[in-house]
């Protein structure tokens, strides 16, 4: 087994941290880009909108598909083809000829992004101890959020001097160097041993997790969380192109500096909960989201970026409780119980511009934040429920 911080830990947890970077700065580079692709398609702030849920979609599918499938052919190759093609996917949208074929070469973007993040965790579980693996887990997650921020500040930038097209190519461009260091970086793997997919199997443990009443409450926080907090993203790009702030595409990218919040949050959320029960943590979190919620009603864009820096700070505090939630209340097969939340995470995010198109249209902003208060009060009831039944459930 590979120990911590020894020349082997640190070239694997490099490529595997590369690797995140690439597959959210894929995921998230056309967040920016959105009000110029509605203008040059001439499609409507819901249709845009699919260009990001429809690879959120596909990535929540992927990850039931290749987490059992790298327990039988392997994980290193999948991570390597997924991310290849992902660059590949990336050149294919600057050459896209209508929006149609811009959005199916997104929806196979998205699927093919899922690779690596379904089988990373499980690699470093398969080669490294234990101390070895938590420490390469939380630079990883780490790297999650830098690739989300660094892939808007470059699609923002890139497409203001170059438009959408420009900016595609050059993430492709970036994605097939950083595949080349990633093939070159990560080890061999030492002990990895197949194991046959047996589908009954996995399917009854994935019902089981879904008749959890804790794990299904812990599914639908993360989910509807992550269904308000992404797409307030998307839409306040198109609240802040417009008059009286009328923002560029890189300014619009450097808003998404505003995650940073979030790292600081999730970097200290562990200490939270050694002081506090993970309900009551989650419960937090949401509170602080819908009071950040709130602060982005102001008519001022330095107001505006204290809102959503709140927002990252909550919401990544409850995502980050939730999470660990799963796998503290998972009784069998803890990996498909993960997976699970994460498949209702990014369905989450995929189905988001659904809900907050109709409150988009009739009241602006204004109706993007009650809807999303509509939302965060019934993960606020959830996170409640929970703490109480944790209550209860303390012995004395």
């Amino acid at each position: 087994m590979i120990a911590v911080h020894s020349p082997a830990w640190w070239r694997a947890t490099l490529a595997l941290c590369l690797g995140s970077i690439l597959v959210f700065t894929n995921l998230y580079a056309p967040q920016p880009l959105l009000p110029e692709l509605r203008d040059v398609y001439g499609v409507s702030t819901l249709v845009v909108s699919l260009v990001m849920s429809v690879a959120t979609l596909a990535l929540a599918g992927a990850l039931l598909v290749f987490g059992p499938l790298s327990d039988a052919i392997g994980r290193g190759g999948i991570m390597r083809v997924t991310l290849l093609l992902t660059g590949l996917c990336s050149l294919g949208l600057a050459l896209a000829p209508s929006f149609e074929v811009l959005l199916a070469l997104r929806l196979v973007q998205g699927f093919v992004l899922g690779g690596l993040p379904a089988v990373a965790i499980a690699w470093m579980g398969d080669e490294f101890d234990r101390p070895a693996l938590m420490a390469a887990v939380g630079l990883y997650i780490g790297a999650n959020t830098l690739g989300g921020i660094g892939g808007r500040l470059i699609g923002g930038s890139i497409g203001e001097i170059g438009g959408a097209g420009a900016s595609f190519v050059a993430i492709g461009a970036v994605t097939l160097v950083g595949v080349m260091l990633f093939w070159k970086l990560l080890p061999p793997p030492r002990q990895f041993q197949s194991r046959r997919f047996e589908l009954k199997a996995a399917l009854v443990d994935l019902a089981g997790h879904l008749r959890h009443p804790l794990l299904l409450a812990a599914y639908l926080l993360g989910g509807l969380n992550f269904l308000i907090f992404i797409n307030q993203y998307s839409y306040i790009t198109f609240r802040l192109a417009d008059e009286p702030f009328g923002l560029s595409a890189r300014w619009l990218g450097l808003i998404f500096l505003t995650y940073l919040g979030g790292t600081l949050s999730s970097a200290f959320s562990g200490r939270l909960a050694r002081s506090f029960s993970q309900p009551a943590c989650m419960t937090l979190g949401i509170l602080v989201l819908m009071t950040g919620t709130l602060m982005t009603l102001r008519e001022s864009l330095a107001w505006i970026i204290v809102g959503l820096t709140i927002n990252a700070v909550g919401f990544f505090l409850a995502h980050s409780m939730a999470s660990s939630w799963v796998g503290r209340q998972a009784q069998r097969a803890r990996g498909s119980a993960s997976a699970l939340y994460l498949v209702f995470y990014y369905l989450g995010a995929s189905l988001g511009s659904l809900w907050l198109e109709p409150f988009w249209q009739r009241g602006g902003w204004l109706g993007v934040v009650i809807a999303s208060w509509l939302m965060l009060s019934i993960t606020l009831g959830i996170a409640l429920w929970l703490w109480r039944t944790e209550w209860r459930a303390e012995p004395g």
